[in-house]
């Protein structure tokens, strides 16, 4: 990865922790993003597991700068040794545009938020999958459009920053096409709602797809609008 797009990302991951009202919490967002365990993140740091565990528990001081700029340089250095997978993906964000006919809102949280929470502002059943989760943002996305628009690489834009969070395709017939298009692609998102539909619509090919990614599956059907001004109303 060029010096400066990961410079620039690693500012990104450090000035989002630092800032944080819970950085413990945005310290394991990140972690999480890029698919690190404790252990392995610990291991490089030359601390032990219990020491990264307590950062994030908030049982521990939250880091200063320094410690911060350490830990988001070690997580950047893991993936690249890895092949640097979750960092290609981040760079592209950076300096992604998003279509309006295509995502119509993506919002981050700094903070998890409860999938029930989630779930009961959406007013969604659940369809499949466990709903005791958590999740750290959501996209809302026309199903069609980014079906037939995006390719493979740009499908993983709908990811913002975290693939900890809930894609929400909208206007969908039974929910199978976005299960595929997840299926083939590397990232898959914490939970999937399907707007428009009701439980017996579901395709039943849905709940296969979604225990072979573990992803939880919602529906609801209210319209695109009162989800997007529910959840931006919510304090979260």
């Amino acid at each position: 990865m060029k010096s400066g797009l990961r410079h620039q990302l690693a500012e990104k991951m450090a000035g989002e922790i630092t800032l944080s009202d819970s950085p413990g919490k945005a310290l394991k967002k990140w972690r999480m993003s890029f698919g690190i365990p404790q252990g392995v993140l610990a291991e490089r740091l030359e601390v032990s597991p219990s020491v990264i565990s307590d950062y994030e528990s908030g049982r521990r001081k939250s880091p200063g700068t320094a410690i911060v700029g350490k830990i988001v340089d070690t997580i950047l250095a893991i993936d690249e040794d890895n092949g640097g997978k979750y960092i290609n993906k981040f760079s592209k964000i950076l300096y992604s545009e998003f279509d309006e006919d295509v995502i119509y809102d993506i919002h981050e949280y700094a903070s998890p938020v409860a999938l029930e929470d989630f779930a009961r502002v959406t007013r969604c059943t659940l369809l499949c999958g466990s709903p005791d989760q958590v999740i750290y943002g959501y996209t809302v996305i026309n199903s069609l459009n980014a079906i037939m628009q995006l390719s493979a690489s740009e499908f993983n834009r709908i990811y913002g920053w975290s693939t900890e969070r809930a894609l929400i395709f909208t206007d969908v017939s039974n929910g199978k096409s976005p299960m595929v298009a997840i299926r083939v692609t590397p990232f898959k998102p914490r939970c999937v709602v399907l707007q428009g539909i009701e439980p017996e619509q579901m395709h039943p090919l849905i709940p296969r797809l979604a225990e072979r990614d573990r992803i939880t599956v919602l529906c609801t059907q209210l319209d695109v609008e009162t989800i997007i001004s529910s959840l931006r109303g919510e304090l979260w």
